[in-house]
C-alpha cells in the first residue's frame, strides 16, 4: 500500500512540473502576458536547461524565467537562441 501511495505522488508532482513547463516555455519567447506561444522546439530546447538550472523555481513560471536570464551563460546553445530571439 505505502509504494502505491508513493507512486501516486511522484506521477502528480511529474504532471505538475510538466504542467508548469509548459506554461513557462509558453511564455518564454515575449516579455508580456500576450506572449506568442512557444513552439515546439523552443520548448524541446530550453526543458533540459529548466531541470538542469532551474528545478527549484519550479512551478513559478516567471522564477523560472528570471533564473533562465539569469543563468544565459550557462544555457544550452538551443536554449540560448531562444532569449535572443
Amino acid at each position: 500500500m505505502k509504494a502505491s501511495v508513493t507512486g501516486t505522488r511522484a506521477s502528480a508532482d511529474r504532471a505538475q512540473m510538466a504542467w508548469a513547463l509548459g506554461l513557462l516555455l509558453s511564455l518564454l519567447t515575449a516579455g508580456s502576458a500576450l506572449a506568442d506561444i512557444a513552439t515546439p522546439d523552443q520548448k524541446r530546447a530550453c526543458t533540459p536547461d529548466v531541470y538542469r538550472l532551474c528545478a527549484g523555481e519550479i512551478p513559478n513560471v516567471r522564477a523560472i524565467t528570471s533564473c533562465l536570464r539569469r543563468q544565459k551563460a550557462s544555457l544550452s546553445d538551443a536554449c540560448r537562441a531562444v532569449f535572443e530571439q
